[in-house]
């Protein structure tokens, strides 16, 4: 190429260059090119799903950041692993398969040509040769392999870890009941099991959604379709079981601290005790789980949820009409929709009566009303409550809308209930009260126990506890909790229980086992076949992978919006694929497909060795790569030593593939406890959406700016509103990188995204500063080539002065990239590089070693240009790659300023600034303070009554006013 700077020629001969020469191979161990003295840096972004519409320039940002962090790393001696490939199971490519019309094996490897070409062509440093995608059938076969470690292990609860379930005790009474019991008894222990559980079933989708896939309206996410709750036996792995382990560890992790609490949030682990109310002339009883035991004589009534059990049991035949129509009712809502704050309190009265354990027999305080209500989730606890309104903002509001009896039980830190409430506990209440309450009428409500229900709220924070029995009750029967805290009373109450065989302590969890199945095509076969007798037999490995069969018509079985049966999955209709003859015996193949999530809890184990088709991953590689060493020596807790992307997967992909991780840990196929050492989450990157009057939204081939930055219709000039607003087709405002390349190259749009802010921090796309990060590409080139010969610039000298003015300036700008670089603060690094080619320019020469060193630092942000600066630097006949170049280092010497700057004031207050030597002593430094035009003006005749210098730092004079 010639001398002007040409993004697209740099792009296409450096690409081809590190294509041809595998310029980011990542050898593993025993390859003859591994190199065992240096150290590892796995370096990984979240696995892209390949959605039909490509990537836009929100995508690039993590993987730009995560390519300089590589680049870097391997500059610094380390063997890099850095990858790509694609997470490409699951409904959006089924979903886009149907209503495209093509099979979603074909839409997908479109859908990923597309994503590799867009990505290769923004020159990331990954090694390719280990790209593949869940889809492949040389990749799932280990999915299913991982899933039947699963099926086939238990959990010692005693040992906390899984075990091979072939070492799972038979208590003898199992044992004696025979191998049909012991069948059963095992099946009942196994971490990947089939239960009938609520799901939510979308009769349009023909499949079961997550939670998370259901809008608070009941309705999918995907295509607006309503959604009911069904019981559907499904495939349910125990993830419950690790819920300790799983938020203990994360202690251990570098990952932002909003992720840890969500992750903390979704396990929900808490402490309080499990009450027994028996059910007022009926056999049964009711479980709960309360974190508040110590409100118990507070609890008025009791509320179930509608798919509770018990309900159709203990319902009496009065009140079974409207129990049945609520309960049928309250199926058709999501669980997001049932427990909304905003909505309304809604439930039926069961007819039944439980007993509540604290009050003694024949005390009428103790047969309290059993309610239901769709606030209550069979999901969650036991799916029953004990409602205490005084002390539960749900409870409270329930018992407002049902006119039920509501009785406080802890009072604020500092408020005597028995007292005469003083003006300061007066206060204290009335700071607490959610409408206007006149003074005179809170003690007679104290006094009757109502004094929260008068200030028209619950009181849920801690204080003592209220209204259980006067201690001048002396009976067994009763325990005497007035005046405690809150913590004290928990204990002293949960031990009354256990006493007596009514309740005790209990640990509980939100997390829920995960579901499993999805009654869908596009995913992983289960490797699982049914016998005629209803046993479970799991495939050899031999047998994997078990292979999706050839389908025409893979879409499910879908129903009519009012029809909410569940039909057969898309897999029972391949009739010879889904039967199987063993020993004479026809089995049934598992016609579930597994979940999307599936094939991403495990890829990062198989970036380590793709090629291997005897094992998952060699345990070689995986202890090379997995394992890291903290600066004392010992192991890191997490294997991959960077792991960049969104906070949306903050949940359930990481939760689910630390959960994958310990079960293969505990099994000893993984050498470390956790899968992902750091996490980073990047921002968001908007863009600006831009609307007419009328509110339609206009695309940018449809706007021009003004030189005010207003936008405006092209073809009419109206003046256009702008709004950031996150990418979508409907606000036309995605930006698709394949323009940006076009016009400014790939380095401009890598260093753009860059510059645009803090790494973590959400920020807008603006088109017009573009150009600004090109102008400076197109500066440094110019200051290194020049345009017209092709040669070296005029400014590159060769032999010049060691010591110049451009010497400490790039020591400088070398150890603040170098510094920014590692805490990924890229944009104040790139800021530095732009001052040292401004101060290149301004002192109008570059020493050829200097422009070498400047060049090596910029080379993560900007390769293609860098690559080609290097080469012309080295001259023609060099043909290495400045990636392979060494890091250069800074001398601390340079870095320190011999002069530094430091405000004058005068009476305390900022006058003038000036420079100084760093070491000039106070006479000094007083005596070029004078001299300032500034300072003798405002000093004037005045005398100086005092001087305080603090070196290097500031000068202050006192003078008399």
């Amino acid at each position: 190429m010639g001398g002007a700077y040409s993004p697209k020629e740099l792009r296409e001969k450096w690409q081809a260059y590190w294509e041809k020469n595998e310029t980011f191979r990542a050898p593993n161990p025993g390859e003859p090119d591994f190199d065992p003295s240096r150290p590892k840096a796995y370096i990984l972004d979240f696995f892209p799903y390949p959605s039909g519409a490509g990537l836009h320039v929100g995508h690039p940002e993590g993987y730009t950041a995560t390519d300089i962090i590589a680049r870097y790393r391997r500059m610094r001696g380390f063997n890099v692993l850095h990858t790509m490939g694609w997470d490409a199971f699951g409904l959006p490519a089924e979903q886009h398969a149907i209503e495209t019309g093509r099979h979603p094996a074909v839409t997908t490897e479109r859908n990923i040509a597309t994503f590799r070409r867009q990505l290769k062509a923004l020159g990331f440093s990954y090694d390719w040769r280990r790209e593949f995608a869940t889809t492949d059938a040389a990749y799932y076969k280990w999915t299913q392999w991982i899933f039947l470690q699963i099926f086939n292990s238990w959990y010692d609860d005693e040992h906390r870890k899984a075990r091979p379930i072939g070492e799972l005790p038979i208590p003898p009474e199992i044992a004696a009941r025979g191998e049909k019991a012991v069948g059963a008894y095992v099946d009942s222990r196994r971490l990947a099991y089939l239960a009938e559980v609520p799901v939510n079933w979308c009769p349009a989708l023909g499949t079961v959604l997550a939670n998370e896939e259901v809008t608070s309206e009941g309705r999918s996410e995907r295509g607006d379709h309503p959604v009911y709750k069904r019981p559907l036996k499904q495939w349910m792995l125990r993830i419950t079981q690790y819920a300790d382990r799983l938020a203990e560890d994360l202690d251990e992790l570098d990952w932002p601290e909003s992720v840890k609490l969500m992750q903390r949030n979704w396990i929900g682990r808490s402490e309080g005790a499990q009450v027994r109310f028996a059910i007022d002339g009926h056999p049964d009883a009711l479980e709960i789980y309360t974190t508040r035991p110590d409100t118990l004589y507070g609890a008025t009534y009791m509320v179930v949820a509608p798919e509770h059990p018990l309900v159709r049991k203990i319902t009496t035949a009065d009140h079974r009409a409207a129990v049945e129509q609520y309960c049928a009712a309250a199926t058709q809502r999501s669980e997001l929709a049932r427990t909304a704050e905003a909505k309304e309190k809604t439930g039926v009265f069961t007819g039944a009566y439980a007993v509540n354990p604290v009050w003694p027999e024949g005390d009428a305080r103790a047969r309290i009303p059993v309610w239901v209500a769709d606030y209550v989730l069979m999901s969650y606890g036991t799916g029953a409550i004990m409602a205490v309104p005084g002390g539960d903002t749900r409870d409270y509001e329930f018992a407002k809308v049902m006119n039920l009896p509501i009785v406080d039980v802890v009072y604020p830190e500092g408020v005597d209930p028995k007292g005469s409430l003083d003006d300061r506990e007066a206060q204290i209440i009335l700071r607490l009260a959610a409408k206007p309450v006149a003074r005179e009428f809170l003690a007679p409500a104290m006094k009757a126990g109502r004094l929260f229900d008068l200030i028209g709220t619950a009181f849920v924070d801690d204080g003592r506890a209220a209204n259980s029995p006067p201690a001048d009750v002396k009976s067994a029967d009763v325990c005497h909790l007035n005046g405690l805290p809150v913590f004290e009373a928990k204990r002293k109450i949960t031990a009354w229980l256990e006493e007596r065989g009514a309740g005790r302590a209990a640990v509980n969890y939100k997390l829920r086992d995960w579901l499993f199945s999805r009654q869908r095509y596009w995913g992983e076969p289960i490797p699982i076949l049914h016998g005629p007798d209803g046993a479970l037999v799991p495939l050899e490995e031999s047998e994997l992978p078990l292979t999706l069969p050839e389908m025409d018509d893979f879409r499910p079985t879908m129903r009519d919006e009012g029809d909410s049966s569940m039909p057969e999955p898309p897999l029972g209709r391949a009739r010879d694929w889904a039967t199987v003859t063993r020993g004479g015996k026809s089995y049934k193949r598992e016609l579930n497909t597994m979940p999307q999530w599936a094939g991403s809890c495990w890829y990062y184990l198989r970036f380590c060795d793709p090629w291997n088709d005897k094992r998952f991953v060699s345990a070689e590689a995986e202890r090379y790569w997995m394992v890291s060493l903290r600066k004392d020596g010992r192991p890191h807790t997490g294997g991959v030593d960077l792991y960049m992307g969104g906070a949306e997967h903050a949940v359930l992909h990481l939760l689910y593939a630390r959960f994958w991780h310990k079960v293969l840990y505990d099994l000893g196929y993984v050498s470390t406890p956790e899968p992902f050492g750091k996490l980073f989450n990047q921002g968001m990157i908007r863009a600006f959406a831009y609307k007419d009057a009328r509110g339609v939204n206009h695309g940018y081939d449809e706007i021009e700016f003004r030189d005010d930055g207003t936008a405006v219709l092209r073809e009419t000039g109206e003046v256009l509103s702008a709004a950031v607003e996150k990418m979508s087709k409907s606000l036309k405002n995605v930006i698709n990188p394949d323009d940006v390349v076009a016009e400014y190259g790939a380095d401009a749009l890598r260093l753009y995204e860059m510059f645009m802010g803090p790494l973590d921090a959400s920020k807008p796309w603006n088109p017009r500063d573009v150009p600004g990060v090109f102008r400076f590409l197109q500066r440094t080139w110019r200051l290194i080539v020049n345009e017209d010969t092709g040669g070296l610039s005029s400014f590159v000298a060769v032999g010049a002065d060691p010591v110049d003015p451009l010497e400490r300036a790039l020591h400088k700008t070398i150890q603040k990239v170098t510094l920014d670089i590692e805490r990924m603060a890229f944009n104040t690094a790139i800021s530095a590089m732009m001052e040292f080619v401004n101060e290149a320019y301004r002192v109008k020469s570059i020493r050829k070693d200097q422009a070498e060193r400047f060049v090596i630092v910029l080379s993560p942000f900007a390769p293609h240009l860098c690559e080609e600066l290097w080469q012309r630097l080295r001259g023609a006949a060099w043909t290495g790659s400045v990636s392979k170049e060494p890091w250069p280092a800074w001398d601390e010497k340079l870095v320190v300023d011999d002069e530094v700057e430091i405000p004058v004031q005068v009476n305390g207050k900022v006058v003038a600034r000036m420079m100084i030597a760093k070491d000039a002593d106070e006479p000094t430094v007083k005596s070029a303070a004078l001299a300032l035009p500034k300072i003798s003006e405002r000093i004037g005749d005045a005398a100086i009554q005092k001087t305080i210098y603090v070196p290097g730092r500031m000068l202050n004079l006192v003078v008399r006013s």
